[in-house]
């Protein structure tokens, strides 16, 4: 798929991915994704971080109030307006500018660290964004991104429950089948009913990748792989939020930290 195509179904998303999400609706990210994925995180603090496919902003000022200096880009002009929205009104120091992840407008080594919070698998040259990434970080920075599991949600995968509606297993299928831009529709699981019927579903094109092309691109960019974390709910939050309970199954998301060697 061509990348102005992927860039007009995010910005033709953004307005009410951003309002739903802010609204609380994202409740995987929310309650189990973004704060795994920053439990996962080395010290930032001090530190020049990019953060690539930054959305609305939100695990962006995350990033700033843990002390990293951010810049943030995206290939949205809505996400990046509402970004900045909240950036004038409780500044956090954060830069956000139109970019895309495989082309990054910035000089070589120019940060210490990056960040992909669920974006890379949206790109459609993985390939290059990790060797972009690569060349933006400094010797010895790292890469940490979280995408979705590509062992554990390919292009085809089914909660399968129990008669009380708990998820017991999941059925998955076509994990050998890279997909190339085919375009998934839906909401936000936990959306109302009412607030579907007031808008389109997001559509999302999807570029799936077995986990032997995910490291074999890694490696290919030149970073060393040196974490892995595969986020599970917890009793206490499967039972708080019981969308999230699957993950107690079979882990949804997959968290990568890569570095460059010094």
């Amino acid at each position: 798929m061509d990348p102005s195509i992927v860039a007009a179904h995010w910005e033709a998303n953004a307005e009410a991915w951003t309002r739903h999400s802010r609204a609380g609706y994202d409740v995987y990210r929310d309650a189990l994704n973004t704060p795994a994925f920053l439990a996962m995180l080395p010290p930032i603090d001090g530190l020049e971080g990019l953060d690539i496919g930054c959305g609305e902003g939100s695990n962006t000022r995350q990033l700033a109030r843990l002390g990293a200096k951010m810049t943030a880009v995206d290939i949205a002009p809505t996400f990046l307006r509402h970004a900045q929205d909240s950036e004038t009104a409780d500044p956090l120091g954060i830069r956000y500018q139109l970019g895309d992840g495989m082309a990054l407008p910035f000089a070589d080594a120019s940060f210490d660290f990056a960040t992909a919070f669920m974006s890379l698998m949206d790109m459609p040259n993985q390939h290059a964004v990790l060797g972009q990434a690569q060349r933006v970080l400094r010797p010895g920075g790292f890469l940490q991104f979280s995408i979705l599991h590509p062992c554990f949600v390919p292009p085809r995968r089914r909660n399968i429950r129990d008669a009380e509606g708990v998820p017991r297993a999941i059925e998955v299928a076509d994990y050998f089948e890279e997909t190339n831009g085919a375009v998934e529709t839906w909401w936000f699981s936990s959306l109302p009913a009412d607030e579907r019927g007031k808008v389109e579903p997001f559509c999302v094109p999807r570029f799936h990748r077995t986990l032997t092309d995910w490291v074999s691109m890694i490696v290919d960019a030149g970073l060393v792989i040196e974490a892995f974390g595969e986020p599970r709910a917890t009793e206490a939050q499967a039972a708080a939020e019981p969308i999230i309970a699957d993950t107690r199954v079979a882990p949804i998301f997959l968290h990568v930290r890569a570095r460059r060697p010094s």
